[in-house]
């Protein structure tokens, strides 16, 4: 292991002989976690009604929702060709320039919207642009992890991550409602200012987290080949691809299913929003024990014991009737996950060589959540065809084959953890 460390061991500090402290008591670390934060609340706040300001300017549903589609697809897509750029060029400076840019794109918006001028094509670019600089910002991001804290305190590092992500999304969209109640504009101007403030935040970090290179970089084509051939040559990381993107569509499935399934029941828009409330704390708890239960708990044992659970909570949304019910299922999922995902996200860091962080990041990124996208679309579909609980015993068939899946994979999880 001695040459394989010295390969992996970034330029700067050696920050496995700092002191043990908690991530959070680390000045970086705090000001990567609280850069994200805000950035996540100022888009939670603003990406819910961005479609209602359309649709009060007159334009109709299919053209509102073709925008956030398409602005969707377009962080997707720009997100590996940041990636690439991410491994070669000073991350930092990278986070900033996205950070500012998000803001002119969404201060652009707010404008609008202040001075009554509100056009689609307008607030067309300005989403597509945002989440591509949102995209970017997040490639960058995804390289810094090993420059701000050692590697005994991954898991907890990115459990507090995990923890944060998930809060934001429950405190977010709350928020985002209250502003909007004081005018249309007032969430597009948060938003804006939370990007500024994201770039004061990442230029206040002081670590370096320049990426390592071998030599001059290789041309565009071969750098982006580069990181998806390491992803597929490395077992570990091929198992976290299909893992990762199989949970990402199965659980945006079942979610969509239990809001169509309740408002096919008359369920008032408070109560579907139940089921996102309830979701959202337990996968906030989730987050905050997963730490806790990596330390103590075999990492194999983490995936497999996880990957089963959600067999019969997904078989358990084919019978739900209530509102509640739904929202308690899917809690007991989003409880279960973060555990495996801090495991697997800590254990990626570790294999990947430093020059290929970010390219690493990007293609995981992409594949869950490019498959993601999809499950709206799967859901309403398959629920009109099949019926709700057709579709829920499908999923948990889905869930046990990927179960199977990371059982025989355990070996190669024990030997990545150990």
């Amino acid at each position: 292991m001695g040459e394989a460390e010295e390969i992996l061991r970034p330029p700067g500090p050696d920050l496995s002989e700092a002191p043990p402290s908690p991530p959070l008591r680390r000045r970086n670390f705090f000001l990567f976690w609280t850069a994200g934060a805000v950035d996540g609340l100022g888009t939670c706040a603003s990406a819910l009604f961005l479609p209602l300001i359309l649709l009060g300017a007159g334009y109709p549903a299919g053209l509102t929702g073709l925008v956030a589609s398409t602005a969707l697809v377009s962080g997707l897509v720009v997100a590996p060709v940041a990636g690439v750029f991410a491994d070669r060029w000073p991350r930092k400076p990278m986070m900033c320039a996205a950070a500012l840019v998000a803001a002119g794109a969404m201060g652009s918006v707010f404008a609008a919207v202040a001075l009554g001028r509100v056009a689609l094509v307008h607030v067309l670019v300005a989403a597509v642009v945002e989440q591509a600089a949102g995209a970017t910002y997040g490639a960058a991001a995804s390289g810094t992890i090993r420059r701000l804290v050692p590697p005994a305190e991954y898991p907890r590092a990115i459990g507090y991550l995990q923890a944060r992500d998930q809060a934001v999304q429950i405190v977010g969209p709350t928020l985002g409602g209250v502003l909007y109640q004081l005018a249309r504009w007032v969430p597009l101007l948060a938003d804006a200012l939370s990007f500024l403030l994201v770039a004061v935040l990442s230029r206040a970090i002081s670590a370096d987290l320049t990426p390592q290179r071998e030599g001059p970089p290789a041309s565009f084509t071969r750098d982006l080949a580069e990181g998806l051939r390491f992803v597929r040559a490395e077992p570990f990381l091929r198992f976290v691809v299909v893992w990762t993107a199989g949970i990402n569509a199965l659980l945006g499935a079942l979610y969509f299913h239990a809001v169509f399934a309740s408002h096919a029941r008359g369920a008032s828009p408070s109560s579907i929003g139940l089921i996102l409330t309830l979701s959202g704390v337990g996968g906030l708890l989730g987050a905050l024990a997963a730490p806790w239960l990596v330390a103590r708990v075999p990492a194999a044992w983490i995936v497999t014991g996880a990957s089963w659970a959600m067999v019969p909570t997904a078989a358990g949304l084919a019978y739900a009737s209530r509102t509640w019910a739904y929202g308690l299922l899917l809690s007991a999922v989003s409880l279960i996950v973060p555990s495996v995902v801090v495991v697997l996200q800590s254990r990626a860091v570790l294999v990947t060589p430093d020059r290929l962080l970010a390219r690493m990041g990007t293609v995981l990124g992409t594949a869950g959540e490019g498959v993601a996208v999809l499950a709206p679309v799967a859901a309403g579909v398959l629920v009109a065809a099949y019926g709700g609980r057709a579709m829920a015993l499908g999923c948990a068939g889905a869930f046990a084959g990927l179960a199977l899946y990371a059982t025989a994979r355990a070996g190669l999880v024990a030997r990545e953890a150990s």
